[in-house]
């Protein structure tokens, strides 16, 4: 079997779609707030500091069963980049599949890489301080 051009181009982001969607699945099935069913955050557990992640898997736990106002309050920040996700992967198809080929407005650049690494420490930062309780698992 021959696959087109075309086909051959969405191998790549078909089959990210396909590892996070089994992943996706898995947390959906296997309830995280049950215990000994996933490792403890390391980081909590030695110093009690959430790390960008804590709550992650708690808050695709929710997504994945339609709870959005639920996994806003376990991660924040996992929702977001959740649809981040979603739009780069629409946009990684469509360039893929050619239709727009031009360097535009959404081309990565350097300072992309310190907006995102500023917003993840800022959020690290006030979820462990005890005004930042809304962002805390």
């Amino acid at each position: 079997m021959v696959l087109s051009p075309a086909a051959r181009r969405l191998l790549a982001p078909l089959g990210v779609l396909a590892g996070v969607a089994a992943a996706f699945a898995y947390v959906g099935a296997v309830d995280p707030h049950q215990p000994g069913h996933y490792p403890v955050c390391p980081l909590f557990r030695l110093t009690g500091l959430y790390c960008p992640g804590c709550g992650g898997l708690r808050s695709a736990h929710a997504l994945a069963h339609g709870e959005l106002l639920r996994a806003l309050g376990d991660n924040a920040l996992v929702v977001v980049c959740g649809g981040v996700f979603c739009a780069g992967w629409v946009l990684w198809c469509v360039r893929a599949l050619g239709w727009r080929r031009r360097r535009g407005p959404w081309a990565w650049q350097a300072w992309h890489a310190w907006v995102i690494g500023g917003a993840v420490l800022a959020f690290t930062l006030i979820r462990n301080f005890p005004f930042g309780g809304l962002l805390a698992p």
